[in-house]
């Protein structure tokens, strides 16, 4: 999500578009209306309001809580990817040493 919007402000367009659809022919329009009232960009505010019907059910897609869900889930697996390579780079090493030879002083 973009920070260069503070939340409050995102929060507040987007209740804006939802409060004022029905009194514009298009979703569209609402939004274009509200973005130059509030001086946010058009595209910007689009993505809000269709993510905030995502995350109220009005429209079918992965939720905000689901997104970050799948990030961290994501996160977790490149942390255990990253440690099984050692793992097994660490074993490959330790056969190795059995295998070696040994020499006794």
């Amino acid at each position: 999500m973009s920070k260069r919007y503070p939340t409050e402000l995102r929060e507040r367009a987007v209740r804006l578009v939802q409060q004022t659809r029905s009194d514009y022919s298009s979703t569209s329009a609402a939004v274009k209306a509200v973005a130059a009232k509030l001086g946010v960009g058009t595209e910007s505010l689009r993505v809000w309001v269709r993510q905030a019907d995502v995350d109220t059910g009005a429209r079918p897609g992965t939720t905000t809580a689901e997104q970050a869900r799948i990030k961290e889930l994501e996160r977790e697996n490149r942390e255990l990817k990253r440690a099984n390579d050692i793992l097994k780079a660490a074993a490959s090493f330790f056969a190795a040493e059995i295998d070696r030879p040994h020499r006794r002083s």
